[in-house]
This record gives C-alpha cells, structure tokens and sequence, in this order.
C-alpha cells in the first residue's frame, strides 16, 4: 500500500478523483508545515502500515537550480534547511553542532535520503518552517544547502518515514521561483497538476 501525503486539498484533487476505486492508495492531507506533516504521517504509518510514502505538491525553486515553473521533479535527497544555530560566523546546521536528529552507527544530521523517485528528474529538495521571501535570503540557502527546491513537509515526512523504516519519495511541480516575493507570477494550481500525472503515471506503473 502506498500512502499518498499532500499538504492541501487542492495538491491533492485529480489524485482523489481518480485514485478513488484504488484501495491499495491512501491520501492523505496533512496541513501545512513539517508539525502537521509529521503528525499525519505518523498515525498513517501507524494505521496503514504502507509499503511506500509518496509526498506530493508544489515548491519553490531556487534561483540558481536552472529549473522553471512547471517543471516537475523528485527529491533526491531532503535538507531541514533551518534546523539549526545561527552565530557570527553565519548558520550552524546539527551537524556543525554536532547534534544527530537520528543516531545510530550511521547518524543523520539535517539532510535526509529519498528511495523512491516518482519522476526522472531528480534535485536535492530544501524543508523550511518560513517560506523564503527574498533573492538574498534564497542565494544564502541555496548556497549553504546546495538545494534546488523549496518546500514546507518533505523532510519531516522522510524523517518520521526513516524512523519507522518505510521508503519515501516526492515530487513537486514548480509554481514559482524563489526571490523577491510577487505572488502573481505564482503558477500553483498548475504545478500541483502536473506533480499529481506524474505521481499518476508511477503509480500506474506499479
């Protein structure tokens, strides 16, 4: 079984529509941000015991990643890319702190990795608590995480996924680039669109 994580209603309508008769898919809308993400996943896993945890959605993309809106890719990895300290020499991630969120013989620190790719262009995907408003703001994450993409669930959805040792992936269709905010050059309910026939199409091929 496949549990299906969509933030919002509207990221997650054709796949309710026709996914419907499917009974070895569940969606699942968690609500915005990695609290509810993480809560959601968690009673899914709990609940369904899947095989597979697919996120799906829409992002943000950085100015550097060479991407466009209404381009669609998966992650290749998840960065909490806020999950840390600030100091005067700039940002500390967990591992600059030496804080693992996950110990063990191989501890994870803010970067998280995906094992299943629901569409072939694959980028290293960002998870942040306040979505980036501005061009400096975006170069200096992008920098610091090597990131292309930009969302608010990917990571804590992969991390309760890792505790609970199920394989996760996601894809995003892009509905903006992330710099200076200007809302109407914002393209979501298209990227959502496209995420959801691409996550179609894989599934169908299962």
């Amino acid at each position: 079984m496949v549990l299906v994580c969509v933030a919002t209603a509207f990221e997650g309508a054709l796949l309710q529509e026709r996914l419907a008769n499917r009974a070895d898919v569940k969606l699942v809308i968690t609500g915005i941000g990695p609290v509810n993400a993480a809560h959601a996943a968690t009673i899914g896993i709990i609940e369904r015991r899947p095989d597979a945890i697919i996120v799906a959605g829409i992002a943000g993309a950085y100015p550097g990643s060479g991407l466009r809106i209404g381009d669609v890719v998966s992650a290749e990895s998840e960065c909490y890319g806020d999950l840390g300290a600030g100091s005067p020499n700039g940002f500390l991630d967990m591992k600059a702190m030496g804080f693992p969120i996950i110990d063990g013989p191989t501890p994870v620190y803010n970067e998280l990795p995906m094992q299943l790719f629901p569409s072939p262009k694959r980028v290293r995907f960002v998870t942040v608590s306040t979505c980036t408003g501005t061009d400096d703001m975006a170069r200096s994450i992008e920098g610091r995480t090597r990131g292309a993409v930009e969302n608010m669930e990917g990571a804590a959805i992969a991390h309760v996924a890792r505790l609970h040792n199920v394989p996760v992936g996601e894809v995003r269709g892009i509905s903006n680039l992330v710099t200076n905010r200007d809302t109407s050059q914002w393209r979501m309910k298209e990227a959502a669109a496209a995420a959801q026939e691409a996550l179609l199409a894989w599934i169908a091929q299962r």
